[in-house]
């Protein structure tokens, strides 16, 4: 690929040095030439020998500076060339070991022209491979995870009700039943993730009182938020509160959201939602206390990601199989509209934005 792409630039060097040196030839055959007669008969010289010396004696110098300069040409060119390709050779190097499963590498990039954007541009992308990767993988282990507990709960309990070992009591049946609802609620969870990101093809969009449609979704937690003593409190300023939107899956996003913060609230703290109008547009911003998220900014943009939960224990009852984010976050953009979080002094913010 090098010596192919080297020599093809190269080459469209000669095509220009060839049509100079013509240039050059037939301006002294037309031009100086006739000139240089001219001036024998201005002097009463006979033109006829020393005009044919003139010619030859010109040729043979253009020729032997033609050669000297395509030489000179071809050899600048080569290095020249060589050196604004190296960036280019780099990448190939780096997507070849993507294409092997290396998201780890990067090429290195010093010059500022278009080719170094590209390999800026290149880079970035091969970070967000890696994060990708690592998401992934991080996926299959929290899947596996979340699979593992109930599955080896049940079959303890049934190989102990098959070998006699365990009685078959209420109790035992109760706690089988349980850990079974778990494993269907996270089937359900998948489902509804894939439901959302297939979204876009199935939007029944119509109008809808989006700060209206939050104060009813709020108002299905209520006695959640007052058993745990949560203050809640909205402010829905600004000018547009109709959208265009589907509204089921617009509440099933409210919901996740608010089921969240329900969640993540430390008892006492507080809940609070606001409404921001735009031009094209309205944004949602809910806000509540959470004193153990994590100060990093890098998690904040994490929390929409699938199976990302901010408790590392990994605790279903506390923290969620972290998918009902990441279901928001296919529903909003199914819509055209964006998600964001950010986190500032005890108190994370989650918002999205739909277009009218």
């Amino acid at each position: 690929m090098k010596s192919r792409l080297l020599w093809k630039l190269l080459a469209t060097n000669l095509p220009v040095i060839v049509l100079v040196i013509l240039v050059v030839w037939t301006s002294i055959d037309s031009l100086a030439a006739d000139y240089f007669a001219a001036l024998m008969r201005k002097y009463n010289i006979s033109p006829t020998e020393t005009h044919q010396m003139f010619l030859d004696a010109v040729r043979r110098h253009i020729i032997n500076a033609s050669i000297l300069a395509m030489v000179m040409a071809v050899t600048l060119s080569f290095f020249l060339t060589r050196r604004v390709l190296r960036p280019l050779y780099a990448m190939a190097e780096v997507s070849r070991k993507v294409s092997l499963g290396d998201f780890t590498a990067r090429a290195d990039i010093s010059s500022k022209d278009e080719v170094g954007q590209f390999g800026m541009m290149f880079n970035e992308m091969a970070e967000n491979l890696e994060k990708i990767e690592n998401l992934r993988k991080t996926m299959l282990m929290d899947v596996a995870h979340e699979l593992r507990t109930p599955l080896t709960t049940v079959r303890g309990y049934l190989e102990g009700l098959a070998d006699g070992v365990i009685p078959p009591a209420k109790e035992t049946f109760s706690m089988l039943k349980d850990e079974i609802l778990r494993l269907v609620r996270l089937v359900q969870d998948f489902h509804q993730l894939a439901r959302a990101e297939a979204a876009k093809v199935y939007l029944r969009r119509e109008e809808i009182d989006l700060p209206h449609l939050v104060e009813r979704v709020i108002e299905l937690y209520r006695r959640e938020f007052e058993a745990r003593k949560i203050g809640v409190s909205v402010d829905f300023g600004g000018d547009v509160s109709v959208v265009q939107a589907d509204k089921d899956k617009i509440v099933q996003a409210l919901g996740n959201i608010v089921q969240n913060a329900c969640r993540h609230t430390p008892e006492g703290g507080e809940f609070r939602v606001r409404a921001e109008g735009r031009k094209n547009g309205m944004k949602i911003v809910f806000s509540n206390t959470s004193h153990d998220f994590p100060k990093e900014m890098e998690d904040v943009g994490l929390i929409f990601e699938r199976f990302y939960r901010t408790e590392k224990s990994r605790s279903r009852e506390s923290g969620g199989a972290g998918i009902g984010l990441a279901i928001v976050k296919a529903l909003i953009e199914a819509h055209g509209g964006e998600v964001g979080a950010w986190h500032d002094e005890g108190v994370i913010h989650i918002w999205f934005s739909l277009p009218v």
